[in-house]
């Protein structure tokens, strides 16, 4: 059997924790074979970003058209983007592509750094009503309008808590017409949480590309991150990286 083809748009996270090189090393743990359209590339490490250079729309446009026009896709996974323009360029070459699309809101690293100013933000609004599933954090979801402007805006969603306070992770996936599901599951305490994100992004939308449902495909993602945190092999002095290389 071939591997289903996924293709990660997002930016590239020099220390290897997060983004771009956290997809591939998710999408190809769990059998996937990885493309990539880079949008940004960042100079980071576990305890910060450093700097941000976004990629030229039109470069962005020619890698997302290359993956598309030859190889395919299976699944599209959808994070950092870095400026509106890019947003729009985004939005332009997946419109009318009839493929699960998972696009994680992006704004603010682990590291509490900044990665989308206002109008990325507000340029967000056509990838949402792109997506088939869109997964914001606690302070993203906030920044999106909270529950009910999400609600309003007739998507499907997962409001993940790991950024939450307590003892207990409590993710919820509301699709419109059907009732809300709950996961809840112990903290992991640890550090090493660089990446969760954009992890859990791409294990979606890979294991969605396998055939899984929105609401399967979200059970098994929690698992290989919560799986990868535990397997973290504590590199760096801050927030570091899972341990995607250790999760069969």
């Amino acid at each position: 059997m071939k591997p289903p083809r996924i293709l990660s748009i997002a930016g590239s996270d020099s220390s290897g924790g997060a983004g771009i090189q956290a997809d591939i090393k998710t999408i190809t743990m769990l059998g996937g074979y990885a493309m990539t359209a880079i949008c940004a590339l960042t100079a980071q490490d576990t305890t910060g970003v450093h700097a941000v250079l976004p990629v030229d729309p039109a470069m962005l446009a020619a890698q997302i058209d290359a993956c598309l026009h030859d190889i395919g896709v299976d699944a599209v996974k959808i994070g950092m983007l870095g400026s509106p323009e890019i947003a729009a360029v985004v939005a332009d070459r997946l419109e009318g592509l009839s493929v699960p699309i998972v696009f994680d809101p992006v704004m603010i690293a682990t590291s509490g750094a900044a990665l989308a100013d206002a109008a990325t933000i507000a340029a967000f609004e056509r990838l949402m009503a792109l997506a088939t599933l869109t997964t914001p954090n606690v302070p993203e979801l906030v920044a999106l309008g909270g529950d009910a402007a999400m609600q309003a805006r007739g998507i499907a969603y997962i409001a993940k808590g790991g950024d939450a306070e307590g003892a207990d992770v409590i993710d919820r996936l509301v699709i419109p017409g059907q009732p809300e599901k709950v996961w809840t599951a112990p903290r992991i305490d640890t550090r090493h949480t660089h990446g969760t994100g954009c992890t859990m992004s791409s294990a979606i939308a890979t294991f969605m590309a396998l055939g899984a449902s929105i609401e399967d495909a979200v059970e098994d993602a929690r698992e290989f991150v919560r799986a990868a945190l535990l397997a973290a092999p504590g590199f760096g002095a801050g927030h570091g990286p899972l341990g995607h290389h250790a999760v069969r």
